[in-house]
């Protein structure tokens, strides 16, 4: 945990933006694997965590933004408890050590909660993406759980979302931390790319340097040398030469702090001059995110800009014709990106997105493009400093969005067919870091950036 100070800090800036009422943050609770002593390993809520920053299940808090009052809610172990798992410390020390004065066994929150709901006065709560608290809330407040998501506070959510999206100090630390533990796995996985891996064996390889660390991964490793595939979990095939493995993976640290970085290598350490063009390309839309990002440009902008730098790198490669601006306003490219730049990082490695992307990603300034591609982009608002945003551009060919829009006859003055059809065997290409937004610009975060250039790949491999 962090020292008590900051969250007593959080809390206050919290109830600081409230209107009144009763503000619940609910912990999260085990979640069985197979059977009920046997568990998936625990997972805190974010927003728990961020104000609360006890990472254990059975918990809750209660703040009080007219008063300012505070009080965690859960039970001491009994002597069953403490014989399976070790003396524990009791909810009143507990809540002292992250600056809370009032503690309450947990029957004691529907108490509160009736009282105040008889007063007639406002619970606020953020959406649960969790059953047991969807029923949990309905026990508490007498709202089905099917209703429950309606009746989120979207104050509480602003509120969060405005506090969490810029990052301490002390969050910029731990951000650090897990990157560096991505940087390690990312460069495990380039030198075992090798004809005849098998790619669960990397990906394992992968997670196993995670669990080093004591963290886990920040999501399910995505590792693949089909990586047309955006997201693809299948890590069922033998590397080949001639193919590219694509890896996506991060680390979350023992704080709870997430990485998010990919990486495109050639199989045998080698790219062949097609993959080192269409590579290439790739790096220069990484490089101008990182070049233009800064305080009070949009990502919007910024991802924008970056579809011009792909479209005319497949114009030079005679891919696409026409006017590059016009291409990119019409939506052609996405037939080679059909996502996003990036996302927001922290707690969550798509930070905050159970409040709901719409108020993490954007506002009122800025709203969603509604067009293939673009409208996939998870963070378009304008960044300020203290913003930690992954950095991802990619280049795709897949052979049923390719064979889709040329029946179509999509954008034919912007795409040549005939020569992308030469492609539909290549794969695809996505190159990601995690940004900090500076007072100036922006920086990579982690120690060391992990290898990028076809060099710096190349040697790796090889090395």
């Amino acid at each position: 945990m962090f020292d008590k100070s900051v969250y007593i800090n959080r809390r206050k800036q919290l109830i600081d933006k409230m209107s009144g009422g009763l503000v619940l943050i609910l912990g999260n609770e085990e979640a069985p694997a197979n059977y009920p002593s046997n568990t998936y390993k625990f997972r805190q809520d974010s927003s728990f965590l961020y104000f609360f920053g006890l990472n254990m299940p059975g918990f809750a808090g209660l703040m009080d933004a007219d008063s300012g009052e505070v009080c965690l809610y859960g039970n001491d172990v009994d002597m069953d408890d403490i014989i399976w798992m070790g003396p524990q410390p009791s909810v009143k020390d507990l809540a002292a050590s992250v600056g809370v004065t009032c503690s309450a066994p947990f029957c004691k929150l529907a108490e509160a909660l009736k009282e105040a709901i008889s007063q007639g006065r406002k619970i606020h709560f953020l959406p649960p993406y969790r059953y047991h608290n969807m029923l949990l809330l309905e026990d508490l407040l007498g709202i089905h759980h099917s209703l429950i998501k309606n009746y989120s506070s979207l104050e509480l959510i602003k509120a969060v979302v405005a506090l969490r999206s810029v990052k301490e100090a002390c969050e910029i630390e731990q951000i650090n931390l897990a990157c560096n533990i991505g940087y390690e796995m990312h460069v495990a996985a380039m030198k075992h790319a090798l004809p005849g891996q098998k790619e669960q064996y990397i990906a394992g390889l992968i997670e196993g340097i995670a669990a080093s660390y004591g963290s886990l991964v920040s999501f399910p490793v995505i590792l693949s040398q089909n990586g047309e595939t955006l997201h693809n979990h299948d890590h069922s095939k033998t590397l080949t030469v001639g193919r590219m493995m694509l890896t996506d993976a991060g680390a979350e640290n023992n704080m709870n702090y997430c990485s998010d970085f990919t990486r495109t290598v050639p199989v045998g350490g080698r790219f062949d001059q097609r993959q080192k063009d269409v590579y290439n390309i790739v790096l220069a839309c990484n490089n101008k995110a990182m070049e233009i990002a800064r305080p009070g440009v949009t990502y919007q902008y910024v991802h924008l800009e970056v579809c011009k730098v792909l479209a005319q790198g497949l114009k030079d490669l005679g891919l696409m014709k026409g006017d590059v601006n016009a291409a990119v306003a019409a939506g052609a490219h996405a037939l080679f990106m059909p996502h996003g730049l990036g996302h927001m990082m922290g707690l969550d490695v798509h930070d905050m997105e159970d409040l709901g992307q719409i108020y993490v990603g954007y506002d009122d300034e800025t709203r969603p493009i509604n067009q293939f591609g673009t409208s996939s982009l998870r963070m378009g608002r304008k960044l300020q400093p203290g913003f930690v945003v992954t950095d991802e551009p990619g280049c795709y060919f897949i052979p049923a969005l390719i064979d889709q829009w040329r029946e179509q006859g999509l954008h034919k003055e912007f795409l040549v067919y005939d020569k992308i059809e030469t492609y539909k065997d290549f794969g695809g290409i996505r190159l990601e870091d995690d940004i900090l937004i500076t007072e100036n610009g922006c920086k990579c975060m982690g120690d060391h950036r992990a290898p990028i250039t076809v060099e710096e790949v190349e040697n790796t491999i090889n090395g």
